[in-house]
């Protein structure tokens, strides 16, 4: 049995092809062993013959770029190749290729948003989840020294798994297999092959050889042509089966099946991608699910609503629904859990979420009826009331559970769910259950024997005394999974991609951090360096990341999140990518974020910066500058009271903090105590506290450890820089340390940690992957999130380059989401009267208004230009924050934009409580704006 591969590729000197698969002779994927390709200059083409065993088997292979300039060894893109052979059928097979090349934007379509939503084959469902599942060997990372020492210029691509193959049958002798690798077909259409052969059709549209979606989204034909002495053009076309014929043709040239003489082999051609006129576009929603509004509502939005917007979606050409992050964020059964961003699990979903009815009916009647009532109550209500809502469903949950029980332990469905989630399941009830019985989340305070787990299976068990304790959360989790699943399976039969959210950090006191200490640095702070929401930058308070300890099991927390996550999710979008480079950590006595630094990062030695600066004095440099100018500017006539109580003289005209308020932390304790010995005067407290942390930033300098330093960012705007004994000092200070330190000095350096630590992130699921890459953006992030098929974000009033004030949607990559305004900022209305004189220039720069006066208010058709805009940019999704859709139609927008914004992110404590003010249904039902606007996605030639 000969089997000859064969490929057209263009290398450089130095660079070869060669092939690795499954079997012996194509080095059984060790990368080391794979075998070289031949060149023939003539024909640009790579090929070789290998021989096999003389029975029928099935192959998976892949090529490999090998370069021997740099010892690197690149993969292909896209999943394990796969053929079947047989012997009895023919005795030599040649396998026509291409070479699938990374980083190639169409390889998008082949991730799950695609293939399992918007363009899914509801004929092949069946016949997918019965699919064998290979067991050969994905070509794994390579491992030789070379390609180890190559790691830092390129990704060594493993093979993924969009796509699991599907044994076909083996082609026979004298037949030409046809195989095209597209996900871009309407679920009620299917593809074709036209050409010059009567076999194909003879160019006739209604003799095409009409392809198989059973590899969907590999499309496969087989043929004996009848001229098979002849060269065979042919082009591959939609077939409309209703119809009986073929539809739009791809474009290009047309592709070839040249002339054999050998009649007895099989031709298989793998060809590349369908040639369409255009890149696929599409439009989306945002709505956070605790945003949503129904008529059968508890006050907050829940799992059950997202087929309502689904429902909405379909109507107005929406093919994507983004929300916020879901998972169980109860920490203080207080309003300070309605962050989402806090989560006690990465993997527990909201009992916010749950569709109390969805589970069962109370049978007592009495509970019922007091539940009815203050449903009513709480669903009448503009915001979400988060406090009494949760009070109400933990309530009603432990009621249904009580009810449930025996039924609900005894349910296959539960046990399944158990066994397949038991991992986090069991630990998340242990501490949601410790954390109730000992009134904190905080582990800590915990008695001695379980401040760490132990023991957690018998904890948990079943015939445990208190096991009712625990079996509150396996009932709710296991019905919110439920519900969840079934909203994400009636979306996904509707073509709309539901996506998700993950946020970068993980919550202080939380399942993970108690499970799993080591894989977090529990005595520092992430956030985010100063930027256009906070001057003083944001402390999430949230623990880094130990990415050294991540590694050594190869960043195994990061795929079972991600895995966990692609059970609910088509798409996600990844909060502050950036993290992923470098985080914004800051010592655990910070409260805001001036005194930060990336992390990790290459801090200046002592010796460097006396080097460059001409001088080096470590308290003018690193310990707080304050003179008696600064606090008669700061608290004016208060200046003296403050020095008097908070203050020391340290001569020369120098002042010291005590030592009792020396820190933020302290101060803010400190200040709490006051303010609750005098709660009238929160407002005095609030100012005081602020002119005293500005007081403990006013360094130039940060302490990195054994007298390496990081300069503080923005420091060019404290006291300190501007009162710098001379000019020069200022201009070294500025030009030859910070700007190199923060814009030069480490772009390299990011870019690697991003190539390390992104790509098992990436590769662990085929969701279709979006970051939130805004705020102090490495020269290096969007070169590394294209290499990997990462979409970037465009938020117009917060551009990437620095040298505009609005970005235009047209500017935007396809690779990438384009949006007016988004979660943490003002919505498009709002925004228009923060600024008039901002609004002035983006009305006649951006909207091409030129020398108009613009509208006090964003009046509807305002908002309909900037909606346009967005539709029309060549980015592939335009995605909208609900209320920014709804300011076009003047009748259903709320009445004061102010209200609308979702989150304050310069507030540390902003209570998320926003909701939609119109129920889902009447939206449904809003003929007169839904019409419209699904006119208006249609004629942008979005999905």
């Amino acid at each position: 049995m000969i089997l000859r591969f064969s490929l057209p590729y263009r290398t450089v000197f130095g660079q070869r092809l060669a092939v690795c698969g499954s079997h012996p002779s194509l080095g059984s994927w060790q990368p080391a062993a794979a075998v070289a390709l031949n060149y023939d200059e003539a024909t640009t083409c790579w090929s070789l013959e290998i021989e096999l065993p003389d029975t029928a088997a099935d192959l998976t292979y892949k090529y490999v770029l090998c370069d021997d300039n740099t010892g690197a060894q690149h993969w292909e893109a896209g999943a394990n190749r796969h053929i079947a052979y047989d012997p009895a059928r023919t005795t030599r097979l040649h396998l026509a290729d291409y070479w699938r090349a990374p980083a190639q934007p169409e390889n998008e379509l082949l991730t799950a948003a695609f293939t399992k939503g918007l363009f899914r084959r509801p004929a092949r469902a069946a016949v997918a989840a019965e699919a064998p599942v290979s067991k050969a060997k994905k070509a794994p990372a390579a491992k030789t020294k070379a390609a180890k020492a190559a790691a830092e210029s390129s990704v060594t691509e493993p093979a993924t798994s969009n796509q699991q193959p599907t044994t076909s049958k083996a082609p026979a002798a004298g037949e030409t297999l046809f195989r095209l690798l597209a996900p871009r077909v309407d679920s009620h259409l299917g593809l074709c092959v036209l050409g010059s052969d009567p076999a194909l059709g003879a160019w006739d549209n209604t003799k095409a050889l009409v392809l198989s979606d059973a590899e969907y989204p590999t499309w496969t034909g087989t043929v004996t042509l009848q001229n098979p002495g002849e060269d065979c053009f042919y082009k591959y076309a939609i077939w409309d089966a209703a119809a009986g014929h073929a539809l739009d043709m791809e474009g290009g040239e047309n592709r070839v099946v040249p002339a054999t003489e050998n009649r007895t082999a099989a031709r298989v051609f793998n060809d590349e991608a369908y040639r369409y006129a255009d890149a696929w576009r599409g439009a989306g929603v945002a709505l956070p699910v605790f945003a949503m509004r129904s008529a059968q509502g508890f006050g907050v939005g829940e799992f059950t609503d997202l087929r309502l917007l689904t429902d909405w979606a379909v109507q107005t050409g929406m093919k994507l629904i983004q929300i916020l992050p879901i998972n169980d964020t109860t920490a203080t059964h207080t309003w300070v859990d309605s962050y989402p961003y806090a989560a006690i699990s990465v993997f527990a979903l909201h009992p916010q979420f749950i569709h109390l009815e969805g589970i069962a009916a109370l049978k007592d009647k009495k509970a019922a009826k007091e539940l009815a009532q203050l449903k009513e109550q709480l669903n009448a209500k503009d915001f979400v009331d988060y406090e009494p809502v949760m009070a109400a469903k933990w309530k009603s949950l432990k009621l249904l559970y009580k009810q449930e029980k025996q039924a609900f332990l005894a349910d296959p469905e539960y046990r399944e769910f158990l066994a397949s989630q038991g991992s986090w399941l069991v630990p998340y009830a242990a501490f949601s259950a410790l954390r109730d019985r000992f009134g904190t989340a905080d582990f800590n305070q915990w008695p001695a024997d379980f401040r760490s787990p132990q023991n957690l299976g018998e904890l948990t068990a079943e015939t445990a005394a208190d096991y009712d304790d625990f079996g509150l959360f396996f009932f709710t989790q296991f019905h919110l999974d439920k519900q969840l699943r079934e909203a994400v399976a009636y979306a996904r039969s509707k073509g709309v991609v539901l996506k998700g959210d993950l946020p970068i950090g993980i919550y202080r006191h939380s399942v993970d951090a108690w499970t799993q200490p080591e894989l977090y640095h529990m005595n520092a702070q992430a956030g985010a360096p100063p930027d256009d929401f906070s001057t003083t930058g944001q402390n999430w308070r949230f623990p880094t990341y130990n990415w050294t300890r991540m590694a050594e099991d190869g960043y195994l927390w990061w795929k079972q999140r991600m895995g966990h996550l692609a059970r609910y999710f088509d798409a996600l979008r990844i909060d502050h990518i950036l993290g992923f480079f470098r985080i914004w950590e800051m010592p655990i006595e910070s409260v805001e974020g001036l005194l930060g630094h990336f992390s990790p990062a290459l801090p200046l030695h002592r010796h460097e910066i006396e080097q460059r600066l001409g001088w080096f004095d470590y308290s003018r440099l690193c310990e707080p500058y304050i003179r008696w100018h600064m606090l008669q500017d700061i608290f004016q006539g208060e200046a003296q009271h403050v020095f008097d109580e908070y203050m020391d003289d340290a001569s020369y005209g120098r002042i010291h903090l005590k030592p009792h308020v020396n820190d933020q932390r302290k101060i803010e304790a400190y200040i709490l105590q006051k303010l609750a010995a005098q709660p009238e005067h929160a407002d005095y407290f609030a100012w005081l506290q602020k002119g005293l942390f500005r007081l403990v930033n006013e360094v130039l300098f940060v302490p990195a450890g054994n007298d390496f330093y990081h300069p503080r960012i923005t420091l060019n705007k404290s006291y300190s820089f501007r009162e710098l004994d001379s000019e020069q000092d200022r201009s070294r200070l500025y030009d030859d340390i910070y700007v190199d330190f923060f814009f030069r000095r480490h772009e390299e350096f990011w870019r690697q940690q991003g190539l390390t630590k992104l790509p098992p992130v990436r590769y662990a699921t085929d969701m279709l992957i979006c970051g939130e890459d805004l705020g102090m953006v490495p020269a290096s992030v969007p070169g590394v999130m294209k290499q990997l098929g990462m979409l970037g974000l465009n938020v117009q009033r917060m551009p990437s380059n620095p040298e505009v004030e609005f970005s235009h949607p047209n500017d935007a990559a396809y690779l990438s989401v384009v949006t007016p305004s988004s979660h943490d900022t003002s919505t498009v209305r709002g925004w228009w009267e923060e600024d008039r004189v901002r609004t002035q220039r983006f009305f006649e720069t951006i909207l091409g208004h030129w020398r108009e006066v613009a509208p006090f208010y964003c009046e509807p058709w305002v908002a309909r230009e900037i909606l346009v805009q967005h539709l029309h940019s060549p980015a592939m999704w335009a995605i909208f924050p609900l209320q920014d859709l709804l300011a076009i139609d003047g009748h259903l927008r709320r009445a004061n934009p102010h209200e609308e914004q979702i989150n304050v992110p310069s507030n540390p404590t902003h209570f998320w409580k926003y909701r939609l003010h119109l129920p889902l249904e009447e939206l449904v039902e809003a003929v007169g704006f839904n019409e419209p606007l699904r006119a208006l996605v249609a004629a942008s030639g979005r999905g």
